[in-house]
């Protein structure tokens, strides 16, 4: 089972909308506010994304980007995702992407891991260390 701190109520969303930073892309918007030493999440997906069924399968996208990165982000942060409307016709590949993208804005995870990514996506021009 694949576990995730999850923020419950609206006071804790309201909390991370004041107090918390905000970047955007085409597909998603993601709020970061510093905490305890928890990582919390929070997924807000509106009706104007979609009927219930779309709504839901853009949220399990968004959860399963979350925890293919979750151990690339540091601990003590709450953070929520909220979906833009772009995202109902997307894949969990391009929901990942846009997440990973937004949290290096924030700073919680490096560009160095972008730069393995790629490596691994098929990108080998990048030298050898061991070319000596």
């Amino acid at each position: 089972m694949r576990n995730i701190n999850s923020l419950k109520n609206s006071s804790q969303f309201s909390g991370v909308y004041e107090g918390g930073r905000s970047f955007a892309n085409r597909l998603l918007v993601v709020y970061v506010l510093p905490a305890d030493d928890v990582v919390k999440l929070g997924i807000s997906v509106s009706k104007k994304v979609g009927n219930s069924i779309v709504r839901h399968r853009v949220t399990r996208l968004i959860r399963e980007s979350y925890l293919n990165i979750r151990d690339e982000i540091p601990y003590g942060n709450y953070i929520v995702v909220i979906a833009r409307s772009a995202a109902k016709d997307k894949t969990q590949a391009e929901i990942e992407a846009a997440m990973r993208q937004l949290l290096r804005k924030h700073k919680l995870i490096d560009n160095k891991n972008a730069e393995n990514e790629d490596q691994n996506k098929g990108s080998f021009n990048k030298s050898s260390d061991n070319a000596d």
